[in-house]
């Protein structure tokens, strides 16, 4: 008997060719980041800046490695209080947009005064909640959730009006309940503008947690750069930035992650 014709599987690409693949989607990114940096380390050794001043990139290197341990030690504190506002304020801000959506009253009685929460600088409402809660992990995880909320709160109540009435009506032909229109309908319709607001949200809650530690702690990375300023230790306080900047990224990068897992389309009305 003749054997049978094998139909050939398609053979996945090797890991390496991803990597490969990865490195020169990322090419221009890397290129421009290593440019800089080479610019920045020409323009100290040329001018001859002092140290205290602008410190050479191979002097933060160093830095880095001198005082990895004291970055780790402080990195944590930070990341605590930013993840932790990053989620309680952007909760906060969902759950009255729900609310605003289903109550027009309560969307016209406390929107304006959620405004005017966002209208105090946090600089100046950082020193009042660190007098109420103390120099503890509460007023910076408040802060670093005030500075994720308002932009939440509006994204995600312009998201879950995007609605097209069309789509409203047919959902209450259908007998639809509330919950089954906010489930199905509403719901998807917000997400895309939920994450534009948690990719800012991502980033900002870092600063409210660093601001929030200028004021007063004895810990966070925020409390490290005060003290390598005052200290004039411009290599650790460039080491410090760039692990906080570092924060940022991580969580910006954990945001776009669960937006390519959760939403499957793109639309053109988020900005």
């Amino acid at each position: 008997m003749a054997e049978a014709s094998q139909i050939p599987m398609p053979v996945p690409a090797p890991r390496l060719n991803r990597m490969l693949d990865a490195v020169v989607a990322r090419g221009p990114a890397l290129a421009a980041v290593a440019g800089l940096l080479l610019l920045w380390q020409g323009v100290v050794w040329f001018f001859e800046v002092p140290e205290y001043m602008a410190p050479s990139p191979v002097a933060v290197l160093g830095a880095f490695q001198e005082n990895a341990g004291t970055l780790w030690l402080n990195f944590w504190p930070t990341f605590f209080e930013a993840a932790l506002g990053f989620v309680a304020g952007n909760l906060v801000a969902i759950l009255l947009a729900v609310w605003f959506v289903h109550n027009s009253t309560a969307e016209r009685a406390f929107f304006p005064i959620a405004v005017f929460i966002n209208t105090i600088p946090i600089i100046a409402l950082a020193p009042v909640l660190v007098l109420i809660f103390g120099n503890g992990f509460a007023p910076k995880i408040i802060i670093a959730g005030l500075i994720c909320f308002f932009p939440t709160l509006v994204n995600m109540v312009r998201g879950l009006k995007a609605v097209p009435p069309a789509t409203l009506d047919l959902m209450r032909v259908l007998s639809a309940s509330n919950w089954e229109i906010f489930w199905k309908v509403r719901l998807q319709s917000s997400l895309p503008f939920l994450f534009a607001a948690l990719k800012i949200a991502s980033t900002t809650c870092v600063i409210g947690a660093i601001v929030a530690e200028w004021i007063g702690s004895n810990f966070g990375l925020g409390a490290l750069i005060i003290e390598a300023t005052f200290n004039f230790r411009s290599p650790l306080l460039y080491a410090t930035v760039f692990t906080a900047a570092l924060l940022a990224v991580v969580m910006f990068a954990l945001v776009s992650f669960a937006e390519a897992k959760l939403i499957r389309w793109k639309t053109s009305d988020v900005h």
